[in-house]
């Protein structure tokens, strides 16, 4: 079967516009309601959380009627981040949660992610058979009535469950007293939840992006812009920035001199400390193709053993569950931090980060010093076919020339998007100069070899 709702991570478009209109989430509901009800389940409870777009509150009301018209209870979180909803759909011990959210796209953009009651994404099996149930007869014939239709509620704590768990996190014999921290909300799910917990733990806050109006998720703040922090870390003297993305499960920190981290050096730094804690399983650490090349050498020094996947949170939780691995994560700030949370989480890592912060009384410019990261340069390509690399000889002999030039000092990747009709070259290596010419040599072949868009 063809799939023609779900993509790498959910549901995700155009609001209002197919998939991401009210027919197919109403659809959704009555199917996940369902898939569950037959799995044994007694209370059929489907949590649904969401983000700050305006478009979410239809998305989860005709969320809610599929629900309930399936037999199902449908449980109303509110805006929350990403990570918390999978965390109430555990704690409530419900079948299914749904977070509506398109992350870090546009405002006008939303999506669906869909977690089962262990709080993982569903894996695409049971994806490709919500599709398959929305377009059965099965489904359309099931209609409870009388007190067999479903019911609809909102949880008013929800918010607290999830601060009081994330500051259950940060080691209770620290505090963040003394820290003055900018907390950049990107006026997205993380709005109400973030600056209270790092101010209950004891900081003094400044806080950015708390202020959404279902039209400004991610405008000009957050770690889709993390210079709005930097700017006002240096501004205000602020000791560190926290930058988080729209629902929340990215984050961007930055030092006291207002210089920006991304998330190798967030795994560097984390991956160190559990290790030297004999809290790192199996010394292994489960990153991207895209992450640093300075991140796996200084793993190496660490005798830190590095796994790459394809780009993807949901690859890199996949490879950590079959591994039996606990820390994993994407250079943009996904970092999963597996004894604590079943997905990325941004203020988790934050917390992870400043924990170390507080116990080596060091400023994070230092502490960043770890890692070194060499030069990448990331260039996009646009095709008119995507063949394999493996049809292409003469782009094959420019890859091996190129891997040839560079040694084992550096990488070179080639990727196709899984949006667009584009080609992604990225190299690697000390010499900047070697780079960008590796780079303008494999971008002419593969214009002659696919054709430039």
């Amino acid at each position: 079967m063809t799939r023609k709702l779900f993509g790498t991570d959910g549901v995700r478009s155009l609001a209002n516009r197919f998939p991401m209109t009210s027919e197919v989430a109403l659809a959704l509901g009555r199917a996940i309601a369902y898939h569950f009800r037959n799995k044994g389940s007694q209370h059929h409870r489907v949590v649904i959380g969401k983000d700050t777009r305006r478009s979410g509150y239809m998305i989860e009301n005709a969320l809610s009627s599929g629900v309930c018209s399936a037999g199902g209870e449908a449980i109303f979180l509110g805006p929350l981040p990403t990570p918390a909803i999978a965390f109430i759909t555990t704690a409530m011990r419900a079948d299914a949660g749904v977070v509506i959210s398109a992350s870090h796209n546009l405002f006008s953009d939303n999506g669906m992610k869909f977690f089962d009651h262990t709080g993982f994404k569903l894996p695409d099996e049971v994806e490709k058979h919500l599709e398959e149930l929305i377009e059965s007869e099965e489904l359309k014939n099931f209609r409870p009535v009388g007190a067999e239709v479903g019911k609809a509620y909102r949880v008013e704590d929800a918010p607290g469950r999830y601060i009081e768990f994330l500051k259950s996190t940060f080691p209770k014999d620290l505090s963040l007293e003394g820290l003055k921290i900018v907390v950049d909300c990107a006026n997205g799910a993380a709005y109400r939840v973030a600056p209270v917990i790092f101010e209950e733990l004891g900081a003094t806050i400044v806080a950015l992006g708390v202020s959404p109006n279902g039209l400004n998720i991610n405008e000009g703040v957050g770690a889709l812009h993390p210079q709005t922090m930097c700017e006002k870390v240096k501004e205000v003297g602020a000791h560190l920035g926290i930058a988080l993305d729209g629902d929340g499960d990215r984050v961007v920190l930055c030092d006291e001199n207002g210089l920006a981290l991304n998330g190798d050096e967030i795994l560097a730094m984390t991956a160190q400390e559990m290790k030297k804690k004999n809290q790192l399983k199996k010394n292994t650490v489960i990153a991207t193709v895209m992450s640093n090349f300075g991140l796996e050498r200084f793993l190496k020094s660490e005798g830190i053993e590095m796994k790459r996947v394809q780009v993807g949170d949901r690859y890199v939780v996949e490879a950590m569950r079959q591994g039996g691995y606990n820390l994993g994560g994407e250079q943009s700030g996904h970092l999963v931090f597996l004894d604590h949370s079943t997905t990325g989480d941004g203020i988790l890592a934050a917390l992870q980060v400043l924990s170390i912060l507080q116990s080596k009384k060091e400023p994070l410019s230092r502490l960043r010093q770890i890692m070194t990261s060499v030069p990448q340069i990331l260039e996009g390509v646009k095709v008119t076919k995507k063949e394999n690399f493996n049809t292409l000889p003469l782009l094959q002999k420019r890859i091996g020339e190129a891997e040839k030039q560079l040694g084992t000092q550096g990488r070179v990747l080639l990727r196709y998007s899984g949006t667009e009709s584009l080609l992604r070259i990225m190299v690697e290596g000390e010499n900047e100069l070697l780079l960008r010419s590796i780079v303008a040599d494999l971008k002419a072949e593969v214009e002659r070899s696919l054709g430039a868009g």
